[in-house]
């Protein structure tokens, strides 16, 4: 007859969340096995030992590194290995004298603990058995006083040893998550938080119901204090505080609606601020496009449409908030240039919406992302002009490109070209080049930020309506604006003083 081996979940640390079957077992087991690092101090043990006996052996099983280097011929994994296939053979020493063995595991035995490497390689030669613990990522809701997640939300445990783009992108796709194994990752923890945008509704929690307990904002922690005993917890977005200058408080009626810029292209061109609101939000409504670049969320719903019908949406955005919904309404670049900011405000300013809370939420503008790919071609005094005649007559437009003209101004132009509009940037390249040079530099930029990134700089006498289509935005040079040559690379820009 062997003994019986099991691996033991003592909870975060608190000795009083060690369940009534742990204490049962660690007060009538033969051998207590604890590990430790090469300090000696066991917090596995000291949780335990409210419930240790006399007489019990104990097996103190001290791991031979942690974070140092070793010149074991097999790195850092190799003397790992080494050392748990050692532990595992002095236990099954005990097993085969008959002799029952607890393997202490702080949390949960099978939750990144020590102990699957005892289990891995003995549970198929003795009888065995788990007692799960209270993992540290409930226990760090539980003194938050945070919710973890509801309804159909995701929860995301992640290791921080992961890399911090790695990281950002999963925090970027999950509802709620969990971040742990800080310590010496902690800085690159927190750049993970910053580049998913959501640094502001991340917590720290450190030795969870101990008398040793922090909890604090992740962004407040000091990363030279963080101890490995540690985790990053990002809680039910429902049930978050509002971040700082969101502004997602319901309204009068029980909603509100947000409307933000998600920049030209990616998550690297989104603001953190608008990263919180849209993670914030019951319902996301915009052109169907921009939506896709948005992940699923269980708990969200997505209402895309047509990119010509911004009136309807704004008043089905505006509908939804007066039900009591959270309402995200997306624009590409910022909202409030040729975007869904002026629609939702417009139709917002009716008397059936008077009592539904707006907000506006800036993003990076198409044109500053084309300008920063040649250098700094909005240098100095600079108008923004659509070619598109939908909502506005060509004389209109014609009038506004002379008077732009005629002042000299730089012209970022917005909806040069479509499938249906494709003879408005010849007339208004002509209509330039009644008063500015032939030379005057123009850029291209084409899906800036994208798969199919393409930047190309020309002059007005020699721009190519062919070359330009809906994706595209087109910078007009100043009479001040230059282009260099460089070794370095091209540099297009317009010097801030003016002749």
């Amino acid at each position: 007859m062997t003994g019986q081996l099991w691996g033991v979940g003592l909870g975060p640390g608190d000795p009083e969340l060690v369940t009534v079957k742990a204490a049962r077992l660690i007060n009538a087991a033969d051998v207590i096995a604890f590990h430790s690092a090469r300090h000696g101090r066991s917090i596995a043990r000291s949780v335990a030992a409210p419930y240790l006996r006399d007489g019990q052996l104990e097996e103190h099983l001290v791991y031979p590194l942690t974070v140092e280097t070793t010149d074991h011929p097999g790195g850092y994994q190799g003397a790992m290995d080494d050392f748990y296939a050692d532990c595992a053979e002095r236990l099954a020493a005990h097993l085969d004298a008959g002799r029952d063995v607890v393997v202490l595991a702080e949390g949960d035995p099978l939750f990144y603990g020590s102990y699957m490497h005892m289990h891995k390689r003995l549970a198929d030669r003795y009888p065995c058995e788990v007692v799960p613990g209270v993992t540290s990522v409930s226990a760090a809701a539980a003194v938050l006083g945070r919710p973890l997640c509801e309804r159909d939300e995701i929860l995301t445990v992640l290791p921080g040893t992961l890399p911090p783009d790695v990281l950002a992108e999963r925090l970027a796709q999950t509802d709620a998550a969990a971040v742990m194994k800080l310590g010496r990752t902690f800085t690159n923890v927190r750049e993970a938080f910053e580049l998913a945008g959501r640094a502001d509704e991340a917590f720290y929690v450190e030795r969870a119901t101990t008398a040793d307990q922090r909890t604090m904002p992740l962004s407040e922690v000091d990363p030279d204090s963080v101890p490995y005993f540690s985790l990053a917890l990002l809680p039910s977005p429902i049930n978050n505080f509002v971040a700082e200058g969101t502004n997602m408080e319901a309204s009068a009626v029980g909603g509100s609606v947000t409307v933000v810029g998600l920049g030209p292209a990616g998550p690297n061109w989104m603001t953190p601020q608008v990263r919180s609101a849209i993670a914030q939000a019951d319902d996301l409504i915009g052109y169907g496009p921009y939506l896709d670049r948005l992940p699923d969320r269980a708990r969200q719903r997505k209402h895309g449409s047509d990119n010509r019908v911004e009136s309807e949406r704004a008043a089905f955005a505006l509908d939804l908030a007066r039900k009591g919904s959270r309402v995200v309404v997306v624009s590409s670049g910022d909202p409030g240039v040729f975007a869904m900011a002026s629609a939702v405000t417009e139709v917002a300013s009716e008397p059936a919406y008077q009592d539904v809370e707006v907000v506006v939420l800036p993003g990076l503008t198409a044109a500053q992302a084309v300008a920063s790919r040649v250098g700094a071609p909005l240098g100095h005094d600079y108008c923004v002009l659509s070619l598109s005649d939908r909502l506005k007559p060509w004389d209109v437009i014609e009038k506004r490109i002379r008077a732009a003209a005629a002042a000299d101004l730089a012209i970022a132009i917005y909806n040069p070209a479509s499938k249906t509009r494709t003879w408005q940037v010849a007339a208004m390249r002509d209509l330039l080049l009644a008063v500015r040079e032939p030379a005057t530099p123009v850029v291209i930029g084409r899906d800036v930020g994208g798969p199919e990134e393409a930047i190309t700089v020309t002059t007005l006498a020699e721009l190519d309506p062919a070359q330009v289509d809906m994706r595209c935005l087109l910078i007009i040079g100043s009479s001040t604006t230059q282009v260099i040559e460089r070794e370095a690379g091209r540099l297009v820009f317009t010097p801030r003083r003016y002749p």
